[in-house]
Parts: C-alpha cells; structure tokens; sequence
C-alpha cells in the first residue's frame, strides 16, 4: 500500500481533536475526505490550524523545505525526531516565539522565554508545554487535565485482537502521581475501526502497532516510527516534570 502524502498524513492525525472542535476550522469533512479527494481543500484547512500550521511552517523555514506539508515534516510534528532534529530546541522555540509574538493571546500565553528550553517542533511539546493542561495537574483535580493531556497526545498501542469494526489494543497510558506524570503499564482498551463508516485503516489487523489521537485510529506505525515516539514521548515528560518540579 502507498504511503500517504503529507497533506493526507496530516488530515489523518488532525481530523480526531477537528471534528471534536478542539483545533482547526470547523471543516473535519475536507479533512475526512483526505484518503480519497484532492489535496487542495486538505492543504487550505491545514493553514487554519492556529497550532500545527505554525509549527510545520517554521520547521520548513528552519530546514530549508518548500512545502510545509512535506511528508518528512508532517511525521516529524506528531510522531517527534526525524527531520525535526535537525534544528536546536532553542533555536525552533525562539523562531515559533518569534512567529507568534504578534498574536499571541491565551491560546499561546505559555509560549514564554522561559519556555524555550523544552521546545520541540513537534505536536508533544505543544500538547505538554504550550497548553495549559499540565500546570493543572497540580490543582484539587487533576483527573480531567490528565485525561486530556492523555488523549492530545499521540499515543502508540499494539493491537491484540480485532472483533469486525472494533479492536482491542494494548498502550501505556499516562499517569500522575501527585508530583510528577508517567506512563503506565500497558493496559487493554477497545476502539473502533470505523466512526460513522469512517476509517483511515480500515485493514488493521492484530499484531499490528498503531498511532492513536483522541482514541481515534490514525496510522499504521513501523516499528521505527513506534520507538521514535516513544522516545520523544519520554523525553517530553522528563522535561514537563523538571519544570512542575521547579514551579511548585
């Protein structure tokens, strides 16, 4: 099977959090669309995401790539590493500060100076570092911000066992402590192949290892991809944890 191109790359991993309008126009049917249709429409609504498109544009800017939508670029923002290493934490951070400083508002009031030392141009770092969520998890509750930093992260699962439109994966899922976040052994969970006749894998089988957004099923991983998000995942909850570990 062909690899998907950047543009289809990206709807598949942004189309979860946009059709639950969380991030990105309200257009999560162009973006449904994007294993089938043209890229066109895919392309203009990537250029709406107030997040990603920012990072995908200065990691193009930062490593000399024409297109923002470069498959090496889009997989480099959700899954970490790849091209993504080629630019200095401090220099992306500075370059994306740089960027926003014009319009930064509430979505990027943590995108600070004192942030840049755990910048990263890539989805983990916005989830953890640019969100507010994990200076919440300090707070009287701190169920509901781990919930979300749990599923705005892209997670990598295994899957054990598929019944028709339902499978059954085993993941590390994301813990607190009360001091500082982990990830759990893995543990057992059902998701569906196909939401509202949907699917961008509607082959999976068991035995495969797969990339999960909001519980939705994004992308078949190598196992390559898997270790590489699971390595900038660790490296992402090491430098959240220093800093809570600072802040209280």
């Amino acid at each position: 099977m062909t690899a998907p191109s950047g543009a289809r790359l990206f709807a598949r991993y942004a189309y979860a959090p946009n059709k639950l309008g969380y991030c990105g126009p309200p257009e999560s049917g162009t973006l449904a669309a994007a294993g089938v249709g043209s890229e066109a429409d895919v392309r203009a609504a990537a250029r709406r995401f107030s997040g990603a498109w920012h990072y995908l544009e200065v990691l193009a800017e930062l490593t000399g790539t024409p297109d923002p939508l470069d498959r090496a670029l889009v997989e480099a923002y959700w899954l970490g590493g790849g091209v993504g290493e080629r630019v200095g934490a401090r220099e992306f951070g500075a370059a994306l500060l740089a960027r926003i400083a014009p319009r930064a508002g509430h979505y990027w009031a943590h995108l600070t100076p004192e942030l840049l030392a755990e910048a990263a141009p890539d989805h983990g770092f916005h989830v953890f570092g640019v969100y507010p969520w994990s200076r919440l998890l300090t707070g009287s509750v701190p169920e509901h911000p781990l919930h979300v930093l749990d599923s705005c992260r892209i997670r990598w699962g295994r899957v054990l066992s598929r019944d028709g439109d339902e499978i059954v994966v085993a993941s590390r899922r994301l813990e607190w402590d009360g001091s500082a976040l982990g990830l759990a052994e893995p543990s057992e969970e059902k998701v569906a192949v196909a939401v509202d006749g949907l699917s961008f894998l509607p082959d999976v089988a068991a035995g495969d290892q797969v990339a999960l957004h909001w519980q939705w099923l994004c992308d078949r991983l190598s196992q390559e991809q898997a270790a590489v998000l699971e390595a900038s995942t660790v490296h992402r909850i090491e430098t959240t944890n220093r800093r809570l570990a600072r802040e209280n």
